[in-house]
């Protein structure tokens, strides 16, 4: 993914946001694939603010890494809101960070288990919470894209209001 000018002045505003404010940032990835922690560290200084990130792209997986309860996926399925929430306290469990980001969700080609291609869910998890429902159109690698241009975008937006 090449990053916008736009997105490279979000993710410095993120990581300058974090450092003075003395907070660390984690990553909980499905559909983003660590697209979302890819773009976040090609900002040098990146270290200082960002501690890891998990890519649980299987449902096994989220739930040995972020320590999902299986219950979640059963009832609400990988590609809920339920289920981002929870990799979004997951990641911030793991890492021990102040903040975490997560995105699942369905990119395509086709529909899965009900869900619509461009059906995402996004949370933010640290002082305050958030999850933010997307609905997007277009071919896989574009619905990636813009799940992870969000994801950032989302996260700026709820760090000017929470300061």
């Amino acid at each position: 993914m090449t990053l916008s000018i736009e997105m490279i002045e979000l993710i410095t505003e993120i990581i300058d946001t974090l450092r003075q404010r003395n907070q660390t940032l984690s990553t909980a990835e499905s559909i983003t694939a660590g697209a979302v922690s890819s773009a976040i560290v090609t900002i040098a200084g990146a270290s200082d603010v960002f501690v890891g990130g998990i890519t649980a792209y299987r449902d096994e997986t989220k739930i040995s890494h972020l320590h999902l309860d299986p219950a979640i996926i059963a009832t609400h399925s990988s590609m809920s809101q339920e289920c981002a929430v929870a990799m979004a306290k997951g990641a911030l469990s793991s890492f021990q960070t102040t903040w975490a980001i997560s995105t699942t969700g369905v990119a395509g080609p086709n529909p899965v288990n009900g869900h619509d291609v461009g059906s995402i869910w996004l949370a933010i998890e640290g002082p305050v919470t958030h999850s933010i429902e997307l609905s997007l159109s277009g071919e896989r690698d574009s619905v990636r894209n813009a799940a992870t241009a969000s994801a950032i975008a989302a996260f700026a937006r709820i760090l000017r209001s929470s300061s």
